[in-house]
C-alpha cells in the first residue's frame, strides 16, 4: 500500500490544497502530462523534458508513487525494463490539467512557439478540441514525433489517443520536433510550407490533414 504524502505545505482542509501537495512541485505535473499516453523509461522521460536533472526526476517519481499517482512495472520479455505508469487515480487527473490548460492559454504570456513534447502537443489538442467542427469525422491518425509514435481515434467529437503505433491510420504526419505540427495548428503556417521545407510529412487523408489543423481553436486572450 502507497504510503501518504508525508510533507505538508498547508494547513488546510481544501482539496486544492491537498491537490497542491501531490503534484504542485515543479516538474510534477509536467511528469503527468508525459505518462499520460502510456507508460515511460526513466530516460525516456528525461528526454521529453530536457530541463530537469534526474536527481529531481528520482524525487519526483518516488514522491507521486508513495502518493498512489504513479506506479512502477516492469515490461515482459524481450523488453524487461522497468517502466514509470500512471494509475487508474493518476490518469483522472487529466481534466483538471486540461481545465487548467484552458484557462492558462488565454494569458497574453502562453507562446506557442516554445518547444515542447509529443506528449504535450496531443494533451493539448486534447484540451483544445472544438466537438462542434470534427461533425462527420471518425479517423485514425497516427503521428510519429521524433521516436515517439501515437496513434489517434477522431470519432463523435471526441480525440482518443494512445502511445503506440497507428497501424490503421487513413492520415499519418511525421516530424522531428512537436512543434512543426504546433506552428501548423496554432500558428497558420500552411502544410505545403512545413513540407517543402523538410521539417513534416504527410501520408494519407490530404483534405482530412488540412481539415485537422482547424479543429483546435485557441480562446480568446485576455484583455
Amino acid at each position: 500500500m502507497s504510503k501518504p504524502v508525508e510533507k505538508r505545505w498547508y494547513d488546510d482542509a481544501c482539496g486544492t490544497a491537498l491537490a497542491l501537495e501531490l503534484v504542485g512541485e515543479r516538474w510534477s505535473l509536467l511528469i503527468v502530462r508525459e505518462l499520460m499516453f502510456g507508460p515511460r523509461r526513466f530516460g525516456e522521460l528525461r528526454a521529453g523534458l530536457p530541463g530537469i536533472s534526474a536527481n529531481v526526476l528520482t524525487q519526483r517519481l518516488e514522491g507521486m508513487e508513495r502518493a498512489g499517482i504513479l506506479e512502477r512495472r516492469k515490461l515482459p520479455p524481450p523488453a524487461s525494463v522497468q517502466v514509470y505508469a500512471l494509475t487508474d487515480w493518476g490518469r483522472e487527473s487529466e481534466a483538471a490539467m486540461a481545465a487548467l490548460g484552458r484557462w492558462a492559454v488565454r494569458s497574453p504570456l502562453h507562446d506557442p512557439r516554445l518547444p515542447l513534447s509529443g506528449a504535450s502537443l496531443m494533451m493539448s489538442f486534447r484540451t483544445m478540441l472544438d466537438p462542434t467542427r470534427t461533425r462527420g469525422i471518425d479517423a485514425r491518425i497516427g503521428f510519429r514525433i521524433g521516436p515517439d509514435p501515437f496513434a489517434a481515434h477522431l470519432h463523435d467529437g471526441a480525440l482518443d489517443v494512445v502511445r503506440a503505433e497507428a497501424d490503421d491510420a487513413a492520415l499519418r504526419f511525421a516530424t522531428e520536433e512537436a512543434g512543426t505540427i504546433a506552428a501548423a495548428v496554432y500558428g497558420g503556417v500552411p502544410l505545403a510550407d512545413l513540407e517543402a521545407g523538410g521539417a513534416l510529412r504527410i501520408e494519407g487523408d490530404r483534405a482530412l490533414a488540412e481539415r485537422f489543423m482547424t479543429l483546435f481553436p485557441l480562446p480568446p486572450k485576455i484583455a
